[in-house]
């Protein structure tokens, strides 16, 4: 199994930037794509960017390059800068980890952007 903890959430001015993290542990050597995801209140989750473990990267359509995932495999984390935010990016990102078909849910952590 795979245990990701996610971390960085808080509150942020519309414009500016937080840099998410998410740390796996457990059968880290089994993981393969990690992404974010998110949650606002009343909606869906919705895919927020994802990365293989070779680095190639995906991204939601509402990113429009203001975002950027990264990965650090050695330290089994993945991360998420996020800049120019905007009240709209207000929710709780997941991270999720793919290890042998299975997909692993953090808990999340809570980014709220004010206007």
């Amino acid at each position: 199994q795979v245990q990701p903890v996610e971390s960085g959430g808080g509150l942020v001015q519309a414009g500016g930037s937080l840099r998410l993290s998410c740390a796996a542990s457990g059968s880290i050597f089994s993981i393969n794509t990690m992404a974010w995801y998110r949650q606002a209140p009343g909606k869906q989750r919705e895919l927020v960017a994802t990365i293989t473990r070779g680095g190639s990267t995906g991204y939601g359509d509402f990113v429009k390059g203001r975002f950027a995932i990264s990965r650090d495999n050695a330290n089994n984390t993945v991360y998420l800068q996020m800049n120019n935010l905007k009240p709209e990016d207000t929710a709780v990102y997941y991270c999720n980890a793919q290890s042998r078909g299975v997909g692993y849910w953090g808990k999340g952590t809570l980014v709220t952007v004010s206007s």
